[in-house]
């Protein structure tokens, strides 16, 4: 099985920023989180965020946006995917498979719309309670490989594709792990075996 982080590996970019900024424009009101949202960015970005600090810190105020201004997820995922979509990059759209799987901490209404405009029906995503915009679950190093577990209980993951070290609990479980920073992908784990 072939799996794909999606931000900054597929997607050229964080799609959770890029997404803000696609409210922030229908929503000027916004930026007046703008510090707060850098902030998280940059404890994601460090390894400093915890799965803990996403569910109790940061995503209760998510979910208050979700309710009081955010109307049909669906809608905002098919506008924002409308202006966006060209930040898939080449190198996943030569060789995109429909059996590919990609596993992300992007929310699940956002990953869903572009899967489906990829025509790949795998997909891991952080889960969002549609009504309530509660973040259900948080899919964000070890529990990508519980989520990825629990879905595919006798699954092996033949190559990875990640931009990430926060991917390490993935990478201790896949054959073959290629990092991508920009268009630059590189091997850096082979058979099994760390490459130097």
């Amino acid at each position: 099985m072939t799996v794909y982080d999606f931000d900054n590996t597929i997607y050229d970019g964080e799609s959770g920023v890029d997404l803000f900024l696609y409210c922030l424009k229908r929503d000027p009101a916004l930026i007046r989180k703008l510090p707060w949202g850098l902030k998280i960015l940059r404890d994601y970005k460090v390894s400093k965020l915890s799965i803990d600090d996403i569910i109790h810190k940061y995503s209760p105020e998510v979910e208050r946006y979700g309710v009081e201004k955010v109307g049909d997820l669906t809608a905002l995922a098919d506008d924002f995917w409308n202006t966006h979509a060209y930040k898939i990059k080449s190198f996943y759209i030569k060789q995109r498979s429909e059996d590919d799987l990609i596993i992300s901490a992007c929310l699940d209404f956002v990953l869903e719309e572009i899967c489906r405009r990829l025509g790949i029906k795998n997909y891991i995503a952080s889960e969002v309670e549609f009504d309530t915009r509660k973040l259900k679950r948080f899919c964000y190093r070890d529990n990508k490989v519980k989520m990825f577990r629990e879905r595919y209980p006798e699954g092996n993951i033949d190559t990875l594709y990640t931009d990430s070290y926060n991917d390490k609990p993935l990478m201790d479980i896949s054959d073959n792990v290629f990092f991508v920073k920009g268009s630059t992908i590189k091997q850096i784990k082979k058979d099994g075996v760390e490459i130097a």
